[in-house]
């Protein structure tokens, strides 16, 4: 049996895969507020949902109703919100070719190649502070799968259409 630090662990290594300086993205998530600035396209991708898109598929903008939510929304796969921008981030493969574009799903956005994100220290699983992990990584290379990120924004877009924005 694997115990949650001993899986966090795992995790963060992995995640520093995506640093370029693995030293200073520890002392980020140990120092500086938990946020460490990690590259996209190599191991990771993640695709940039505003929050009212998200809140309107979950019905809900009450956080802990919509983390709850995101967990059975998803099979597997991590979720983190940056509370102060109210963007979510669906962590994806570094491969990922994302089809849509603004105009398609305004807001929206795959951050892959040249493109840089702040990502919450592992253990940030409450929200608090400037970010948090909603749906946390599980285990090493968890990441969600394109068609339910891409169907969560088509179902946001059409929940908000309808009338369900909040």
């Amino acid at each position: 049996m694997t115990t949650l630090p001993e899986r966090q662990l795992a995790v963060t290594h992995w995640l520093l895969g995506a640093a370029e300086d693995q030293n200073l993205a520890r002392r980020q998530w140990d120092d500086q507020g938990g946020i460490a600035l990690l590259a996209c396209g190599g191991i990771l991708a993640a695709v940039r949902i505003p929050a009212h898109l998200v809140w309107a598929v979950a019905k809900t903008d009450q956080l802990e109703r919509v983390d709850a939510f995101l967990r059975q929304w998803f099979d597997g796969g991590a979720v983190f919100m940056d509370l102060h921008a109210q963007l979510y981030y669906a962590l994806v493969p570094g491969t990922t070719a994302w089809r849509w574009n603004d105009r398609d799903f305004p807001g929206v956005e795959c951050l892959r190649s040249d493109n840089y994100f702040g990502v919450p220290s592992i253990r940030l699983t409450e929200p608090q502070g400037r970010a948090y992990w909603c749906r946390p990584m599980e285990s090493p290379g968890d990441l969600c799968l394109v068609d339910e990120v891409e169907e969560l924004v088509r179902d946001g877009r059409a929940a908000r259409a309808e009338g369900g924005s909040r």
